[in-house]
């Protein structure tokens, strides 16, 4: 089974997303869903108007949103990375609101964005307190992470690290 991402980026941040760290978390989605043959996913890396706009056309919402997914359909040909799953839509902008500009925490983010939009693409949704109870667990576990840090969507106050905690032996935390 090979995952390939096809990623254009039209955001004006440049060289923060590698398209092999998203095919190797593909790869990990894909193969745990049991999904056999090769498949591709397309993904855009935008700013928040463009963002808005395909929210605003496909969703009916006139706002901003970190992630957007778009499902083909479900026996699609194959291009020459495999079946076409879907595209992803990712806001570079949000995400880097989301992370206060850190470099590291936004590629965390935007992997956590790709994974949620990935699991939509694979037919997951979070319409109920029990879809959501799958989609987070899942995350977590596609992103070696726990459970509620693979969910942590939404405008966020910049978050400190225990590594940058004052030396004075305590640790600093922002509360949202």
């Amino acid at each position: 089974m090979a995952a390939a991402v096809a990623l254009r980026n039209n955001s004006a941040r440049k060289r923060l997303v590698q398209r092999r760290r998203l095919e190797r978390i593909a790869h990990r989605v894909c193969a745990a869903e049991n999904i056999r043959d090769a498949v591709e996913i397309s993904v855009l890396l935008c700013d928040d108007k463009t963002i808005a706009g395909l929210n605003r056309k496909y969703c009916r919402k006139n706002e901003a949103t970190d992630v957007l997914s778009f499902e083909q359909e479900r026996f699609a040909g194959g291009g020459p990375g495999g079946r076409a799953l879907g595209d992803i839509v990712i806001s570079i902008e949000t995400a880097e609101r989301n992370c206060g500009g850190d470099r590291p925490l936004i590629r965390r983010e935007i992997d956590m964005l790709f994974c949620h939009g990935l699991l939509h693409l694979l037919g997951y949704d979070h319409r109920t307190r029990a879809e959501r109870a799958v989609m987070q667990r899942k995350q977590g576990a596609y992103l070696y992470t726990h459970e509620a840090a693979a969910w942590n969507f939404g405008p966020k106050t910049p978050r400190i690290e225990a590594a940058r905690a004052p030396k004075r032996g305590g640790i600093r935390r922002i509360e949202r």
